[in-house]
């Protein structure tokens, strides 16, 4: 399998940057190939401008999905972009590890988002969900946060965790047609003693040892909507109409 592990943490002796090394090693461990973009350290550019495209699909107004698809089309996207696309295409699993900044991801690993996952390479038309250009390949989010777990669920004072993230899990990494892990997630992190953060590694690289047989979330398939993305009738209705 071909591991590609963003990295987005501006510490490199954090805990997050720890969980990174542990995946590596883990995997690499496990007979599997590994590549890692660590956003802080390549001084990645997360701004998605005009500037990406070296040619111009219309030179006088950027729509940027639009530039995205020509650039791809032409070979003419900036090179950066290019390599990560390179990586991404070319991996059977995307991990995500970063702390949890506001309720979502680091400006730079939202940036890598916006100017890597360009329209006409991984979607665009009825390209998304389970049609989604990076479809047959799967994702996991590594988050570590200062909350505790108690916090997060169906009635605690955040709501689901996975309902807090709904914006990555499924409004970017399934929407690509990415078939996605349920999240690891670091609680407590800048308060605990070394031995529960060792503990959470010990659970980090089991659960990187168990992915094979785990079950992907449920969200949207476009086979239960109509060409204009109306809801299907139910079988049932269907077969008594």
């Amino acid at each position: 399998m071909k591991v590609l592990i963003i990295h987005a943490h501006p510490e490199p002796q954090s805990f997050s940057s720890a969980l990174k090394t542990v995946a590596v090693k883990t995997f690499i461990e496990d007979g599997h190939e590994v590549q890692v973009s660590d956003l802080y350290a390549m001084g990645f550019n997360p701004v998605a401008s005009a500037a990406d495209f070296g040619e111009r699909a219309n030179p006088d107004y950027c729509v940027y999905a639009l530039e995205q698809r020509h650039g791809i089309k032409t070979a003419t996207i900036s090179a950066d972009i290019q390599q990560e696309l390179a990586k991404l295409l070319q991996c059977d699993l995307l991990v995500l590890n970063f702390p949890l900044f506001w309720f979502s991801t680091p400006a730079i690993l939202k940036g890598w988002i916006d100017r890597v996952l360009a329209s006409g390479a991984v979607y665009g038309g009825t390209r998304f969900y389970d049609r989604g250009g990076l479809r047959g390949k799967r994702a996991l989010v590594s988050v570590t946060l200062g909350g505790q777990q108690h916090m997060f669920g169906q009635d605690a004072i955040h709501g689901p965790f996975e309902s807090m993230l709904r914006h990555l899990l499924q409004g970017t990494l399934a929407y690509t047609g990415l078939e996605v892990l349920p999240p690891f997630v670091g609680w407590h992190v800048p308060y605990i003693a070394h031995e529960a953060r060792v503990e959470i590694l010990e659970k980090w690289r089991d659960r990187i040892r168990s992915l094979e047989g785990e079950t992907p979330l449920s969200f949207p398939s476009l086979n239960d909507f109509d060409e204009r993305l109306y809801p299907l009738k139910n079988k049932v209705q269907q077969e008594t109409e």
